[in-house]
Formats: structure tokens, sequence, C-alpha cells
């Protein structure tokens, strides 16, 4: 796998291209932005055994859900078109001049939104498509009309570039500038610090990992000129069974083997992917456990996307295991090939002994479950409360109101971006209602989403127009 590693002058370059074309990508119309989306995504399907191929020959994913990370990211594409063909994109609030001193008198104000100029985007390893090089990121930045400067992730470089050159055709064929898309490549750290670093970058989107995303984080900080960094760094997405939940034989077990291929899902290679379970300490929670571990043993596995993560997914594993009062229900061989499909791994311990041990809260990126027994409602708001932050908590057996549930309930709206009452947490509708992110460690931004519509709030900023002449106003929000 040959992996490109662009020098300094290369990432200025491409940058300043980006910024050159900032303003006026800035000015362009509804129609002209929707066009460009539309392009894309219809280039992308024109081309899609090729893309699918390559994919899966440096991914291991698969072609079924390489084409259906396909089919999202031109969903994504189109549904952004539509969006700023709607107006959304240059949405205003008027407040009329009232005569009079203030505070009842004042001057006439619009408040508008203005794009922040080019966008570093960090691709994931983990969604060549939908979180890379014309993922979700871009095509908000895009519509929100900024340029975008994608840091192609090593994981899948041939691919990141078969997209990049096909992107680069759709922009020729539209007489859009280059400098609308530029992409830089490297494996070292250099290469993403000096895209961090360069003075015309405006805001940073990345998903990946806690301590990659951490070190880029503080990078954006130590700027002459500190700029927004939205990053996605990890998640344990709690599920939370409700003794209800698990009180029919038939329906726990429906639930295991659902729960058990969401864990399978991607090997867990997916940021939502359930890493906790809650249950009542019962004989419900006994049978559940027996049902997800028999699940779990025949799920087939596929290898990692890299053999660093394998090794990453290994250790965490170790830590794991290796605590005090966890038990090992289910771990499968141990070897140490760094190619070889991961196994599932399941074990136990008590809320007590989660809420004291920091090392059971922190994510392990791969297909990996803690389940921890609980005795109250109060355990399960502490173990919430010890978690602090995820994209998502899923509660099991919510639907009839009681003081206990309501305060699972509150308590998991303020630990996380997306609560749901039932199914799984895998799987995240891009819709304009969507929240992907929460407090903190999940992401660094919980304010913003990454995932739908409202994506392109992270990269519009709000300003003041004050008495206004005409000719601005006649421009209904859009920057001139």
């Amino acid at each position: 796998m040959q992996i490109h590693e662009h020098t300094n002058a290369q990432i200025y370059a491409t940058v300043e291209a980006a910024a050159t074309i900032a303003d006026d990508w800035a000015q362009s119309s509804a129609q002209t932005r929707a066009k460009l989306l539309r392009g894309l995504a219809d280039v992308l399907l024109k081309n899609r055994e090729t893309l699918v191929r390559l994919g899966d020959e440096e991914t291991s994913l698969g072609t079924a859900r390489l084409n259906g990370e396909l089919d999202r990211t031109c969903f994504q594409l189109h549904g952004f078109a539509a969006h700023v063909e709607s107006g959304q994109a240059f949405v205003f609030s008027d407040d009329a001049a009232i005569a009079g001193a203030p505070p009842i008198g004042r001057p006439a104000m619009k408040r508008v939104r203005i794009p922040l100029g080019p966008v570093a985007m960090f691709s994931a390893s983990n969604f060549p498509f939908a979180f890379s090089v014309l993922g979700g990121d871009t095509a908000s930045a895009l519509a929100a009309g900024c340029p975008v400067v994608v840091k192609a992730h090593p994981a899948h470089p041939r691919l990141s570039r078969a997209v990049f050159e096909l992107a680069q055709s759709v922009l020729a064929l539209q007489g859009l500038s280059d400098g609308l898309l530029g992409m830089v490549e490297g494996a070292s750290v250099d290469v993403g610090v000096e895209l961090v670093r360069h003075p015309d970058i405006a805001a940073i989107a990345f998903t990946g990992s806690f301590k990659g995303g951490t070190a880029l984080w503080a990078q954006a900080n130590a700027r002459p000129r500190p700029i927004p960094f939205y990053g996605e760094l990890g998640s344990i997405n709690p599920v939370i069974a409700m003794p209800s939940a698990l009180a029919a034989q038939a329906e726990a077990e429906a639930l295991a083997q659902t729960l058990a291929a969401s864990i399978e899902f991607g090997s867990g290679q997916v940021c939502t992917s359930p890493g906790l379970v809650v249950l009542f300490d019962n004989a419900d929670a006994d049978r559940f456990e027996a049902a997800l571990r028999d699940a779990l043993q025949t799920k087939k596995t596929h290898a990692m996307l890299t053999p660093a993560m394998k090794r990453n997914f290994d250790a965490g594993v170790a830590r794991l295991v290796d605590t005090p009062d966890v038990q090992t229900l289910l771990r499968g061989d141990t070897a140490s090939d760094d190619h070889a499909p991961p196994r599932p791994v399941l074990a136990r311990t008590t809320a007590k002994h989660f809420i004291a041990h920091h090392i059971l809260q922190e994510e392990i990126f791969g297909p990996a479950c803690l389940l921890v027994r609980v005795t109250s409602a109060d355990e399960i708001v502490d173990v919430l409360t010890a978690v602090g932050g995820s994209l998502t908590v899923t509660l099991w057996g919510a639907e009839s109101d009681s003081a206990d549930v309501r305060r699972i309930t509150r308590r998991a709206t303020q630990i996380a971006g997306r609560v749901l009452f039932g199914g799984v947490p895998t799987g995240v509708a891009v819709t304009g209602s969507q929240q992907h992110g929460g407090p903190w460690p999940a992401s660094t931004q919980p304010f913003t989403t990454s995932v739908g519509y409202a994506a392109m709030d992270r990269f519009l900023r709000p300003v003041a127009l004050q008495s206004a002449p005409a000719w601005l106003e006649e421009r209904a929000g859009r920057p001139c």
C-alpha cells in the first residue's frame, strides 16, 4: 500500500488554492452549490464498481457494507443540495427599526451567517466513503460555502485518490476552480499538524482516535489565531436494559441477537458500537447474558482496518480482562497476528467496580463489550455519570413513566447527543433532527453535529448587520 507523504510546500500550496477561491465560493448561489453536490453524488454512482472494489481491497469491509456506505454518501450529498436550495443556507433574522431612544428604540438589525473559509477535513479510517473525501464533513462544508482541504486517511489511500480525481473531474466539468476541493496525504503526524497550523485554515473537522484528535485540537488552540476544532473522539455508547425489557424470554433473546450483531458490525470499528450494557442483577439478566454470549460466539468478524488498530484492540482487551473484579465471559484466540480478524469479547463487572476503575470507562475500538450489573436506579445514574460523555445512550424498557425512568432518561440526555428508546445505536440517520456529537470525551464541541443537515452550522458564523444599506438587504443573507 503506497502512501504519499506531502511536503510542507505542497500542503501550503493546497491550502492557498482553497483560500484564493474562498470568497467566490462564499458568494455562490444555492443553485451552484446544489449542482456541485449532485454532480459529486452522480460521479460516485457511475463509478460504483471500481470504487467499491478498491475500498474492499484496502479495508476488508466487504462489498455489501461498502455499497451501502456509498449509497449513504450519495444520499448525504443530495440531501445537502436540497437543504441549500430550501433557503436554509441563507436563513437570517430581521428586526425592524423602532423610533426612539434605547432600550425601546433601536436601529434596524439583521443577523446573518457567513462561511468561515477553508475547512481542513480529516478523513476517518472506518468509513472510507461516508466520512472520507466526499463524506458528510466535506458535503456540509461545501454546502455552507467553504472550500475543503481533505487529509486523506492512510488506511485507504488508493480509494481516496480515486474519489478525489473523480471530484476534480466534476469541478472541471462545471467550470469551478480545482482549489475548491484539495487533498493532502501522509502517514506522519507532521502532515496533519502542518495542515492545522496553516493560517488560512478556518476550521477543522476530525473523526478519529482520542489520542490523535486531542493532539490536533491542542495545535488548533495553540495557533496565534485559534480556530474551531470539531472533533469526534470516541464513545462507549451505554445500553441500559430496564427489568421490563428482559422479562419475556423470547423478546430478551431477540434483543441479545440484535445487540450481538451491533457489537460485531464492522468488526466493532464504528463510533456508535455498544461497548457497555447495564443490567439489573437478576435471573432475567443471567439468561440475557448467556444468550448474548452465545450469539457473539457465532459471529464471524473480518480483519481490522489496519494492523495498528488490531494491536490497539488486543491491548485494550488485555487491560479490560486484567482489571480487578472483571470476569471474562467470552474471549477468543489471543494470538498476536495483527492481520487476524478480532474475536468478540464479553466481560462482566459491577457498578461499584465500573465506577472505581477509570480504565473500564474507556473505549475499546473493536468488538468488545462490558456488562455492568446494577441493583438500583441510583446505580444506573451513577454509572452514566461515570461515563461522562457519549455519542449515544440506549434505553430499553422505558415505555412506562415513573420517577426512576425519568431520572435515568434525564441523566442519559445530560451525557449523550442521541438517546434511543429501543433498537441499537449503530446506524446513524442523515436527517435534520440528527445529533451526532456528545459531551467530552465523545466530541470537542457537543453543541454541534457531524451528521445531518445541522452539520452546516459548524462552518457558518453569525454576523449582525445594523442599519444595512438597501443593496446589502437585497442579498437576503447571502454573503457579499
